[in-house]
């Protein structure tokens, strides 16, 4: 009997500016213990700085956890990017650093956005805002994930904001994807039709 799997591949932590200064690794991995997932994804906006600390620790809770990121494109349309091993999570990040625009943070308005150590020690803080879009397409995104073997997913299709659809109004022919997320309460078959989803596209769903 084939095996099956809960995971969840968008969650942030306390690094994501939209993120609460709770969500440290050791209790989002305890989370999503909790919850009896088996894989997880560290999606932080515009930065994969934290995705190192969850997984050193991940093994004490028995959880696999994916190298990640969501990003935000000059479209504002986020996504997912997820990564095989901590190299190429390590070029992705070069990559987001080469264009993060320079606009420094305001913690008390967007919130902190503090890297943490395995005893939840705040090692740095990333100075610049994390929520701004990349001024890089979602197509050069999506095909800088893929030269590193990347996944590359459109995040939270349904959401009014900061969505494929909400900003695009369809999915590019050129656009290179590897499936789509839903929020959690989505119900898909009506997302498929109403944005006209073909069926071999991949649909998952998470909790961001």
């Amino acid at each position: 009997m084939m095996r099956r799997f809960r995971a969840d591949l968008h969650l942030h932590t306390v690094l994501s500016p939209c993120a609460d200064l709770a969500m440290s690794p050791d209790q989002l991995l305890a989370t999503a213990k909790r919850k009896e997932l088996d894989i997880i994804a560290i999606t932080d906006h515009n930065s994969t700085l934290n995705c190192k600390v969850v997984r050193e620790i991940a093994a004490d809770f028995g959880i696999v956890v994916l190298n990640g990121c969501e990003v935000n494109s000059q479209e504002d349309v986020h996504a997912l990017c997820l990564f095989e091993d901590d190299h190429t999570r390590d070029e992705f990040q070069k990559f987001i650093d080469s264009y993060l625009p320079q606009i420094p943070n305001k913690p008390d308005y967007y919130g902190y956005q503090p890297v943490v150590d395995r005893d939840n020690q705040i090692i740095t803080e990333i100075p610049w805002y994390l929520g701004n879009g990349l001024p890089v397409s979602l197509e050069e995104i999506a095909d800088f994930t893929h030269y590193l073997n990347g996944l590359f997913i459109p995040a939270h299709i349904d959401r009014p904001i900061n969505s494929l659809f909400s900003q695009l109004g369809f999915l590019p022919k050129e656009l290179k994807i590897d499936g789509m997320q839903l929020t959690r309460y989505a119900d898909e078959k009506h997302i498929r039709k109403l944005y006209d989803i073909h069926s071999d596209i991949s649909l998952i769903k998470a909790s961001a």
